[in-house]
């Protein structure tokens, strides 16, 4: 499983720790929290002496009280939870009293509630009943109905200091949670939030920048399985320059590692890999070589993966202004059936000059097998513009890579030659042929009769170890960004869906 990488799996548990916190988040506030809360916490809890500056005598609705040695407190009570309180959740009762709020052993000298304007309901009924009273160490309060959020105030006035733990509120059924909350400035109002939602809240926000940094670095992620070495990279020259890019990306990726590329055409790399693997003994040499299409006969100990499929062209000196060519004709200028361009309609009176490869380029062997149906003819020249051999057909050289074919049809009026398709691109002094009508286009290939192109394919002197510089760039050649830049270079990947089924057929 290529994808279990150290940042894929933190990435992975990322993700679901931060589903099953939002998760959390939603359970909290809306099942646990769904219940009806009323909370309660002291705002002022002042003793008064006499001789300061709060010493004196008050007025409450209970009359003028000394207050010499009493204390002050400020409660405020308040709905903190999802839904309304209502009169039904208190205790039946004979009375109309619903909150009883005692002040553990300190008597109650006075009580006066002080509640929002805007909350008239609630006024009115702390004026029910007997209203709001005070009897012996506790303060009693009709039933009041509290929307959420809301609250009033109680200034209690009592004998002695009371702490914040020795208050008690009864009177309400079970369904309702009473609890205290933590004392804040006078005119705080109650968080949206509850102290946990909020710790659930930053978990759940840590996970989403891990993620975010994670996501972000892998924009550009190492190659899976970095190795350290060096590896030689030979045979193909038609596939070497998306080969080249792979390997300076690769260098880049995984430090200490070096890639050679030395493409000297498909046959020359399977013998050079089979000469190295012969001499290394038991080992396997750290090689790879590339062919366009299988390797030719014997070598049983190369392994063989299918890269990519690359499509080849036809290429014609600008001279020669003739933009297609039938099968029939090229298999004709290839026997010397036609040897003057005025033979195929349009062509000027030049001389045909066949300007191809050495029997080590896989790209003639695809042409030959491809296009042809047979070998070329002998080579008879060797500056590919003069007959050395006088009885041949045509006038025909090989050059040994496709960069001399290239320079070579540009130069010489009359000249044909053959090149991997992206190699042509930028090249003056000549043009692509289209092949019975049909041009080479890779996005076209399965459902086009094109046929001039081949299956990609990298050799290895056995199975090479897991964990070596061989398998780790031949993955990186394969997969992920190794697909990227073949298809720059005008190549379909076999990893793809249409490169697999294009692969599949051969």
């Amino acid at each position: 499983m290529d994808w279990v990488t150290a940042e894929n799996v933190i990435a992975v548990v990322t993700a679901l720790l931060g589903v099953l916190v939002s998760a959390g988040v939603v359970a909290y506030e809306r099942f646990q929290q769904r219940g009806k809360r009323l909370g309660y916490r002291v705002q002022l809890n002042t003793p008064l002496r006499e001789g300061g500056e709060t010493a004196g005598t008050l007025t409450l609705r209970d009359g003028d009280i000394t207050r010499n040695g009493s204390t002050l407190v400020l409660l405020r009570i308040e709905n903190d939870g999802q839904r309304d309180i209502d009169h039904g959740d208190y205790v039946p009762s004979t009375e109309s009293e619903g909150l009883k709020i005692t002040f553990s052993d300190k008597d109650v000298m006075a009580v006066v509630a002080t509640i929002p304007q805007e909350y008239e309901p609630v006024r009115d009924e702390m004026r029910a009943g007997h209203g709001l009273r005070k009897q012996g160490k506790s303060v009693l309060m009709p039933k009041v109905s509290l929307e959420r959020k809301q609250y009033f105030k109680l200034l209690v006035m009592l004998s002695g200091g009371v702490t914040e733990r020795a208050i008690q509120i009864t009177g309400f059924r079970d369904a309702v949670d009473v609890h205290r909350n933590e004392s804040r400035s006078v005119d705080d109002r109650t968080p949206t939030f509850s102290p946990a939602a909020r710790n659930i809240t930053l978990v759940l926000a840590a996970c989403v920048v891990t993620l975010a940094t994670i996501i972000v670095r892998s924009d550009n992620p190492p190659p899976i399985g970095c190795a350290r070495g060096t590896l030689k990279v030979t045979g193909s020259t038609a596939f070497a320059p998306a080969v080249r890019e792979l390997a300076r990306k690769y260098e880049k990726d995984c430090e200490g590692s070096t890639i050679v590329v030395d493409a000297h055409g498909s046959t020359a790399g399977i013998r050079e890999l089979a000469a190295a693997g012969a001499a290394s003994g038991k080992g396997a040499p750290a090689v790879v070589a590339l062919s366009d299409g299988r390797k030719p006969g014997g070598f049983p100990q190369l392994r063989e993966s299918m890269v990519a499929v690359s499509l080849f062209t036809l290429v014609l000196n600008d001279g020669i202004p003739v933009e297609n060519l039938t099968l029939d004709q090229i298999r004709a200028l290839y026997r010397g059936e036609i040897d003057n361009w005025k033979q195929i309609p349009g062509g000027p009176d030049r001389r045909v000059l066949l300007v191809s490869r050495d029997a080590n380029s896989g790209t003639r062997e695809v042409f030959q097998r491809r296009v042809l149906g047979r070998n070329e003819p002998a080579n008879s020249s060797r500056d590919c513009e003069n007959r050395d051999d006088r009885e041949a057909p045509v006038t025909r050289c090989e050059l040994d890579s496709t960069a001399q074919v290239l320079s070579t049809v540009a130069k010489l009026p009359g000249a044909i030659g053959y090149t991997e398709l992206r190699a042509v691109s930028g090249q003056k002094g000549l043009h692509r042929v289209a092949v019975d009508g049909r041009v080479p286009n890779v996005d076209e290939i399965g459902a086009s009769s094109y046929p001039y192109r081949e299956i990609e394919y990298a050799y290895t002197w056995g199975e090479p170890p897991a964990d070596s510089l061989t398998s780790s760039f031949l993955t990186y050649l394969r997969q992920g960004r190794g697909q990227d830049v073949i298809r720059t270079h005008g190549h379909l990947p076999c990893a793809t869906p249409k490169g697999l089924r294009i692969c599949g057929e051969g």
